[in-house]
């Protein structure tokens, strides 16, 4: 295509009523989805390597800093990128979040040890907390409300085929010595450069979309509250597990988080409208509603997929890059229920029955997963895994629909970027929740498994088998079952250990993680149910028919004739 061509194709100008044209949507669109590619693809690239990479930067002990620095600036940045944006343009921001997402992760690819890692991380963090947002945003710009759904399908496909790529891709470069003279875990980060070039490229030429700014101050004392309250909390979410959650340490950053909660909260009473998070937005039912929503649904999302991989790698033995593979039905159901709720919603108008059914069929999904065990067929797993994507599908892009949906083209960048952060907030501490509700429950699970494989003569036959005593593999079980199982328990911060294990000896293990897996995902189904009764308060708006564009110009008209 020409630059000529390029102009007119994305120029709202053509249409009389200043609305875009679906190849038009089409090209500013192919942006959008390149931005988010990159924070997608790097959240599953990067945590299918990291055992590899902590291993190359002797830093296993403290990887999980790695994470916790990009988690934090991620969530932080996410409502500022949406104010800033409502105030400078959509463009501008989106072209800043992109450059500086390069930007870590240049530095990511070239650090020496897990400290500078962690470092970088946290600056690719502050990237990604506008690619999502405002890709979310720039499409409420230049669709309809009722028309945005067909488009928020492939920002669905995106997500899904990311939960793919991401732990093949991850497992290749892992695995690599080197890759053009350059070590192959240092690709994981490095491969974001070239899909991000192109990205500026194509956002710089076809993002050129008409901005009304919004005659705000920026909201520092909301942002520095803001994150007074939510970086304790979130490394506690992060390293509370480890530190013990009532431990000095967690209760301190507990209560430094509690402070500056009420501190952002009077910060932003006090600014009033130019607040970061506008507190007259939460009057609306919708708006308040549809994030509690986003909030609730993140938590028990998590529920399910951090759990599965687990499941498909400990208990089932695949590796990262298996794992991935076999996640694929999960995508399936994800694309598929978002292409059929967005056609369905641009037909009739209506969406809120879509996420009524797509909660109950998380809810299913996950009571039928608290069920499972080591003899469960895969493709019982699989199939479950679609109608969980289902409900994914059907749930994510309505509920950011309903919220974008509710509120001024004025307000539409806070908005969008108020449904990305509470679900973000909510998936945090879901992880943190069941991550501590799985190492919670599973040593006492291995236990009951070993006690009921003692009066096995199956097992009873492998602790005297010469070929099993012999294996030094199996040196740590035989240890922990001298003297009637009162030896020292093998560390499960490493799970290799089980891949070479006798299997007679490893299937405790096994029973013992499925068991408290199972535990994990009637969890998260409990939590749904909440979110099931709560999806009834919200009020179904009308869509509305016009874009952020068309409806500021409707604005600016009857302004101009007044």
């Amino acid at each position: 295509m020409s630059e000529s061509a390029t102009r007119a194709a994305a120029s709202p100008a053509e249409d009389s009523d200043g609305g875009l044209s679906h190849r038009q949507v089409l090209v500013v669109l192919s942006g959008l989805l390149l931005g988010m590619l990159l924070a997608a693809l790097d959240q599953t690239i990067v945590s299918a390597a990291m055992r590899t990479i902590a291993d190359q930067l002797h830093g296993q002990t403290i990887q999980a800093w790695a994470t916790t620095a990009y988690l934090i600036t991620a969530t932080i940045s996410t409502p500022i990128y949406g104010k800033l944006s409502d105030i400078y343009g959509r463009r501008p921001m989106y072209l800043a979040a992109i450059s500086i997402f390069l930007i870590g992760s240049a530095l990511c690819g070239i650090a020496s040890n897990m400290y500078e890692l962690a470092g970088a991380r946290a600056v690719q963090g502050l990237g990604a907390g506008g690619l999502m947002s405002l890709a979310f945003a720039i499409l409420a710009d230049i669709v309809p409300p009722r028309e945005r759904s067909r488009y928020q399908g492939y920002f669905m496909a995106v997500f899904g085929t990311s939960s793919v790529l991401g732990p093949v891709a991850g497992g290749f470069f892992a695995g690599l010595n080197d890759f053009l003279g350059i070590e192959g875990w240092r690709w994981v980060f490095l491969i974001n450069i070239p899909v991000g070039i192109v990205a500026l490229v194509v956002v710089s030429r076809v993002l050129n979309i008409p901005h009304t700014r919004v005659d705000h101050r920026v909201d520092y004392l909301g942002a520095a509250t803001l994150s007074l309250g939510l970086v304790p909390l979130l490394v506690v979410a992060e390293q509370g597990r480890v530190w013990g959650w009532t431990s000095a340490a967690s209760l301190s950053l507990i209560a430094l988080s509690v402070i500056g909660i009420v501190a952002f909260i009077l910060a932003e009473r006090r600014a009033g409208d130019e607040a970061l998070l506008p507190l007259r937005l939460f009057r609306s039912s919708v708006f308040s509603v549809g994030n509690a929503l986003n909030f609730i649904v993140g938590i028990g999302m998590f529920g399910g997929l951090l759990s599965l991989p687990l499941y498909m790698q400990i208990v089932k033995g695949a590796s990262p890059t298996e794992a991935g593979l076999l996640m694929l039905p999960l995508t399936f159901g994800i694309m598929v229920a978002s292409a059929v709720s967005g056609v369905m919603t641009s037909r009739t108008g209506r969406y809120k029955a879509f996420p009524i059914i797509g909660i109950a069929s998380m809810i299913v999904a996950m009571l039928i997963w608290s069920g499972i065990g080591v003899d469960t067929p895969l493709w019982l797993t699989s199939a479950v895994m679609v109608l969980m994507g289902a409900g994914l599908g059907l749930c994510m892009q309505t509920l950011v629909l309903a919220v974008q949906n509710d509120v001024p083209p004025s307000d539409m960048g806070v908005a969008t970027a108020s449904a990305t952060f509470f679900r973000q907030m909510g998936g945090t501490i879901g992880a943190a929740a069941f991550l501590s509700v799985l190492f919670g429950v599973v040593g006492d699970r291995i236990a009951a498994s070993f006690r009921v494989a003692a009066g096995s003569a199956d097992f009873r036959a492998a602790l005297t088998d010469p070929a099993v005593l012999a294996d030094p593999a199996n040196r740590p079980v035989l240890q922990m079952m001298q003297g009637g199982g009162a030896g020292p328990v093998p560390s499960l911060d490493d799970t290799t250990f089980l891949n070479h294990l006798d299997p007679r000896l490893a299937r405790p293990f096994l029973d013992g993680f499925s068991s408290a897996m199972d535990t994990v995902f009637f969890t998260g189904a409990m939590v749904m149910v909440g979110a099931f009764i709560l999806i009834w308060f919200l009020k179904e708006k009308p869509l509305s028919t016009q874009s952020g564009m068309q409806a500021r110009a409707a604005e600016a008209r009857a302004a101009a004739a007044h």
